[in-house]
């Protein structure tokens, strides 16, 4: 019996009892469909994850400084960092203003870190998106931040320098106060000091650095009542840049503030970080993610694996006779082997091509139903998921058929024939 035939005669096994055919395959369509759509909403988390950091820009390092004298430990910190500039592009604070500030222009008053006053219940509305917020940084506060400009330009650094009153505005906070106008050189007030608006930045779809406005450094003691500024922001060349920058910053910072003999660090403390790392962290937990979810997901295929041995042994004993007649017309135990395996292999076929479209179907449902995750990706499975899920059925169906396949070409031709 050749291939073709094989394949005629396991469609027509599966023809003549759809019922059961079809109760066989719901394991491996189960089992293909969850595989499909886990694995499926796990890449597109990572994918959310990963447009986030790109948003947040690569190659940036943050710096946790607490010192004991103040500014003096700060400083010389700055100026290490401008003496790297071989690694290293930028540096600035990211201090935000604590206290409450009155933003106005023209009739248009919004204060930050407003909570007593906010409206917690209005429909549609989350008020931490409205909310604004001010930063003090240096005049390389923009590129640190990967931010890109819209229109006018950055801070200088005289005028971070000598304290001139000047600003820039993240996306949301122009639209804010001035909708589609131009703000570049237009005035407002923070606390009732007039501040100029230099330059905006283009949107980044991250709320708090869109609702930003960011003036000088140098304002920290009559804005910000002079209290620490600990938070900065560090922006390497490259990738290579960020490892080398981290390396020589870690030892410099330990010799600023060496451990005494319990382990404690003296004069300070400082934690430093990168968004890389932070990127590759998140991906590999991704990556782990996926793989228990698909494994989960694995085991309801080995369930149906196991219902297409069971269900093949059956028609073993039901087409008793019919493998004992064609041994005794000298049939060999490898072309029983194969009919058999075909027929497994057939319905675990049948039962993936189904569960790929059920997965495909789900995974969109999944999207919709997930739209605020996923806010900005259109979840469908990868290509090489749907095969990969697939070439796993049918070789669950090779595995599992190979037994009850066995057992039929090992049948003796006279015992076969006594059989009802």
């Amino acid at each position: 019996m050749n291939l073709w035939q094989a394949f005629k005669m396991a469609f027509k096994s599966i023809a003549l009892k759809k019922t059961r055919s079809f109760l066989t395959m719901l394991g491996i369509i189960i089992g293909v469909a969850s595989v499909v759509i886990m694995v499926s909403v796990m890449q597109g988390q990572a994918k959310k994850n990963l447009e986030y950091f790109e948003k947040m820009g690569e190659n940036k390092i943050n710096l946790y400084l607490y010192a004991w004298d103040g500014g003096e430990s700060i400083q010389r910190v700055m100026d290490y960092c401008l003496s790297l500039n071989q690694y290293i592009s930028g540096i600035t604070p990211n201090a935000e203003i604590n206290d409450t500030v009155t933003i106005q222009y023209g009739a248009k008053t919004i204060k930050t870190n407003d909570w007593d006053n906010i409206n917690w219940d209005v429909p549609g509305v989350d008020p931490w998106s409205t909310m604004l917020h001010v930063y003090l940084g240096s005049e390389q506060y923009g590129v640190c931040n990967n931010y890109k400009l819209a229109n006018g330009r950055e801070m200088s650094y005289l005028e971070v320098e000598k304290t001139l009153p000047v600003c820039m505005l993240g996306a949301g906070a122009k639209e804010q106060l001035f909708g589609f106008t131009d703000p570049v050189g237009e005035t407002i007030t923070l606390n009732g000091d007039p501040f100029q608006v230099v330059g905006w930045y283009k949107k980044m779809d991250l709320v708090q650095m869109d609702n930003t406005i960011v003036i000088p450094h140098t304002f920290n003691r009559t804005m910000n009542n002079n209290y620490d500024m600990n938070q900065y922001v560090i922006k390497a060349r490259d990738a290579q840049s960020t490892v080398k920058a981290m390396t020589l910053l870690t030892a410099y910072l330990n010799g600023m503030f060496p451990k005494d003999a319990d382990g404690n660090r003296m004069n300070g403390n400082y934690d430093l970080g990168s968004d890389n790392s932070a990127a590759e962290n998140q991906q590999k937990a991704n990556l782990m993610q996926s793989l228990v979810m698909g494994a989960i997901a694995g085991i309801s295929l080995l369930v149906g694996g196991i219902g297409i041995m069971n269900i093949m042994l059956v028609t073993v004993t039901e087409r008793t006779r019919e493998i004992g007649i064609r041994k005794a017309i000298g049939a060999e135990r490898s072309s029983i082997i194969t009919q058999f395996l075909i027929e497994a292999a057939v319905i675990c076929s049948i039962g993936g091509l189904i569960g790929i479209g059920i997965g495909y179907v789900g995974t969109m449902i999944a999207g919709k139903l997930m739209s605020d995750v996923f806010e900005g990706i259109i979840l469908m499975p990868e290509p090489f998921i749907a095969f990969g899920a697939f070439a796993f059925s049918v070789v669950l169906g090779v595995i599992f058929g190979m037994y009850p396949a066995i057992k039929a070409s090992g049948l003796q031709p006279v015992v076969a024939l006594r059989a009802d």
